[in-house]
């Protein structure tokens, strides 16, 4: 079967992540996971994939677009097992744009029921909070939420 040690067909991939053949075929294509080639053309996975996978379907849980999971998982090293302090690496990394993303979701939950200054002027609160729709001048969207470049008004560190 040709087959070493610690490492997963691509059906036992599937049985243990959970994830169907072709969305594994498909992460390969997007160099999200690696395999090797037998002389016989099948894949075999390192086991340390079942850590990658899960942290695909997690992000594509939350809506974390696959370029952004590639970018990160390109952090990892492709030709050793990652250690501890890759994955703690790549987890620091993801704490600004986790930290972003909550308070996307958290001004939307707290301010959706009010004006979001995005200058509709439809709702009796948008003339008190953007009287004569001057948000406008700064710009299109939901101004009150959004920084000049389009980032959360809460400011974040980025990862290099």
């Amino acid at each position: 079967m040709d087959i070493e040690p610690g490492e997963l067909t691509v059906g036992q991939l599937s049985q243990r992540s959970g994830v169907a053949i072709s969305a594994l075929h498909f992460y390969e294509r997007q160099h999200l996971i690696l395999s090797r080639r037998t002389a016989g053309n099948q894949r075999r996975y390192k086991r340390d994939t079942l850590r990658r996978v899960a942290l695909i379907r997690i992000a594509q849980r939350v809506g974390i677009p696959l370029s952004e999971v590639a970018a990160i998982l390109a952090l990892l090293p492709e030709n050793r097992t990652p250690t501890r302090q890759d994955w703690e690496h790549i987890s620091e990394c993801w704490q600004a744009e986790l930290d972003r993303r909550i308070l996307h979701l958290e001004q939307l939950r707290n301010d959706f029921k009010d004006c979001i200054g995005c200058g509709c002027l439809s709702l009796d609160r948008c003339a008190l909070a953007n009287p004569h729709d001057a948000l406008a001048t700064t710009g299109p969207g939901p101004q009150r939420l959004l920084t000049p470049t389009g980032d959360p008004t809460h400011p974040t560190p980025n990862c290099t």
